[in-house]
Parts: C-alpha cells; structure tokens; sequence
C-alpha cells in the first residue's frame, strides 16, 4: 500500500474528506449514478477498488447486489461501518480470487473509479485489468476512471485492457459523459468482456 506508506494518515483523511463533502451536500456518487444508468436493475456490480464504499454504498441503494474490495483494512472497515448491508472485503486486485471468497457468481459489471488505476503497482496494472475482468460474466461491462498526465498515459492504459482481453466500447472526458478530447486531462472509459 504506496500510498498508506507515503501518508500514514491517508486512509483517515480519505474518509473524512468524502464524509465532509457529503455532508455538505456535494455530489459524491457521479461515477455511481453513470454505472446505474447502464444496468439492468439487481445486477452484480464489484467494485474494484472500493475505498471507503461511496460508490458502492449508492449503487446497493439503487438494488444492485455488490461486493467491494480494497487493499486497504482501514477503509474497508469505513465501508462496513457506514454501507452495513454490503460485502465489502479486504484484498489486492492484482491477486482478485473472489470465488475463494465465497463469491463464485460472476458480476454483471464493474466499476473502478477515484483514481484507482494509479494507485496500483505499474508493474501490475495489465494483471489488476485481467483480475477484474476474469470475474465479468461474458457480456459484462468495466467502467473506470483516472487522470491523465499522472504516469498512466492512455496508450498505455488502452494497450494493457487489450492484453487484458477487455474491449473499448466508449471513451469519455469525465463521469459526467462529456465527449472525448485529445487534450483531456481525465478519462472515463467504459470496456467489454467479450461474449454473448
């Protein structure tokens, strides 16, 4: 955990930050309602990379079934504490073995949203890709999103889904569904596992 080694106190100030912004009456849930928008409702949603739970706390609320995970204890157990009815579990998505978890079902879509892909190891972005999509049903779906010109350029991104199996349906601008621009400094992409 990098980012737990370069500030002790990230994990603490990472909840409290979206607890503030909630409370606030920020909208904290964008990425969530555009994951909505594409299912069928009472679909399998993982969430790669769940942090805290914002993003699966709100898509369990619209009645989707959804199983959480992070690498992080501390912000898994800020998901349980505050999204009690959802499965949240502690482990690392380079390692992604959900059926040795009791969760052998495969999941209709995925998210990972809120700069994950950053967060990973480099060195094992292409395999976290081929993780989260190993447990896509065939047809499923994979929505992520991150900002660019922080060491994860988009031909890179785009050359690790294709080793991973995952094919581009669309490319956004942001979480908002602003269309795609070369000088975009944010990138939503939304990806297929192939089959019927």
């Amino acid at each position: 955990m990098q980012r737990v080694a370069e500030d002790p106190e990230f994990s603490r100030s990472y909840v409290q930050r979206f607890r503030d912004l909630s409370a606030r009456g920020e909208d904290i849930v964008g990425e969530a309602r555009l994951v909505d928008a594409m299912l069928a409702r009472r679909s399998r949603v993982l969430d790669a990379g769940s942090g805290a739970g914002r993003i699966g706390g709100y898509l369990h609320r619209c009645g989707h079934t959804v199983v959480g995970v992070d690498v992080d204890p501390e912000l898994v157990a800020a998901a349980r504490a505050d999204y009690p009815d959802v499965t949240w579990l502690v482990g690392d998505l380079a390692e992604l073995d959900l059926p040795a978890q009791g969760q052998a079902e495969p999941f209709d879509a995925a998210v990972c949203p809120g700069n994950v892909m950053l967060y990973v190891a480099p060195s094992t972005r292409e395999l976290v890709l081929r993780r989260v999509a190993a447990h896509l049903r065939p047809g499923g779906r994979l929505a992520i999103g991150f900002a660019l010109g922080r060491g994860y350029p988009l031909e890179e991104f785009r050359a690790d889904c294709h080793a991973a199996g995952l094919e581009e349906q669309l490319l956004l601008a942001g979480w908002d569904l602003r269309p795609w621009r070369e000088d975009a400094d944010f990138v939503v992409a939304l990806l297929g596992r192939p089959g019927a």
